[in-house]
């Protein structure tokens, strides 16, 4: 049996307009299964849209809260670091004002030059950035340093091999950068090495400045009068 050509174009017709004939006609030739297990596949892969979708937006709080976490570290963080910073400028202010202490004690009689040697000799450290101070000692029997033999004394560091000679003077006049200046020239000769030359004072003479930039010896006030 065969169909005429108007017959062919009405069933092409209904199956493009009717949905259930459409269905029908696909259930007859063996495709119905075929199209449920699409529509299931369709509405599986429509439920994982929706799960992805609720752990992108899961996701995206987290993140949220993540850096809303990390704004929070930051700014303790922050925090932190400007106390910290006035905790150093406190502690630097209170050594300062030790020194300073110390030197005014010295200068009206309350201490006595050993004595304000003696509790001065963490400035070294503090100055140079050292934990060990050494002492050198050498009989000057020849005089060069005073002009008649003497002991020779005085604090030595060696920082990353150099060496520096330091004083520590309540009070400098230009005749300590000279004897300094001395006792570095008989370092030299005796030891073979060239020293540095360090003066920690605490009134310092105008004199002294010049004298000192003469003869390469540095001079650092004990605090900042």
């Amino acid at each position: 049996m065969s169909l005429s050509e108007a017959e062919k174009e009405r069933i092409l017709r209904a199956l493009e307009e009717d949905r259930r004939f459409r269905y029908a006609v696909m259930g007859l030739l063996g495709y119905r299964e075929v199209l449920d297990r699409i529509t299931r596949l369709e509405e599986s892969f429509r439920r994982l849209e929706e799960r992805q979708q609720r752990l992108e937006e899961r996701q995206q709080r987290l993140e949220e809260r993540q850096q809303r976490l990390e704004e929070r570290q930051q700014k303790l963080e922050e925090r932190q670091q400007r106390l910290e910073e006035r905790l150093i400028r406190v502690e630097e202010e209170l050594r300062e004002n030790r020194r300073l202490l110390i030197a005014i004690a010295h200068r009206y009689g309350v201490i006595t030059e050993e004595a304000f040697r003696e509790a001065m000799k963490y400035v070294i450290e503090e100055t140079l950035k050292v934990a060990k101070i050494e002492k050198w000692i050498y009989e000057d029997k020849e005089g060069f340093v005073y002009g008649y033999p003497a002991v020779v004394e005085v604090d030595l560091v060696v920082k990353d091999k150099e060496h520096i000679l330091v004083e520590v003077k309540s009070r400098v006049a230009k005749g300590d950068v000279a004897e300094l200046h001395r006792i570095g020239k008989l370092y030299e000769r005796v030891v073979g090495i060239k020293p540095k030359t360090l003066i920690i004072g605490g009134l310092i003479d105008p004199n002294a400045w010049e004298a000192a930039r003469r003869l390469n010896v540095e001079i650092r006030p004990i605090a900042k009068m």
